[in-house]
């Protein structure tokens, strides 16, 4: 739920508002009646990848390198 505050008071309890707003809760701050800005908590940042996280789950043919066929090149070429 967002809670409206007007602009003096967001700047005179910022540091209030900013801790209430990393605890997940969302404010609308306001000039003249009229909404300006919202606060809100930021996304929690991804999980860190770990090397090898794929490990087991890829599999490459050991012809992978392979020289391709002649007639594939040529192909390719525009030949």
């Amino acid at each position: 739920m967002r809670k409206a505050v007007n602009i003096y008071q967001a700047k005179s309890q910022l540091s209030d508002m900013v801790s209430r707003a990393a605890d997940g809760e969302e404010f609308v701050i306001a000039k003249s009646g009229k909404p300006r800005a919202r606060l809100v908590p930021l996304a929690a940042p991804p999980p860190r990848r770990r090397p090898g996280g794929g490990k087991g789950k890829v599999w490459v043919a050991d012809d992978f390198d392979a020289p391709l066929p002649a007639d594939l090149v040529a192909a390719f070429e525009g030949r």
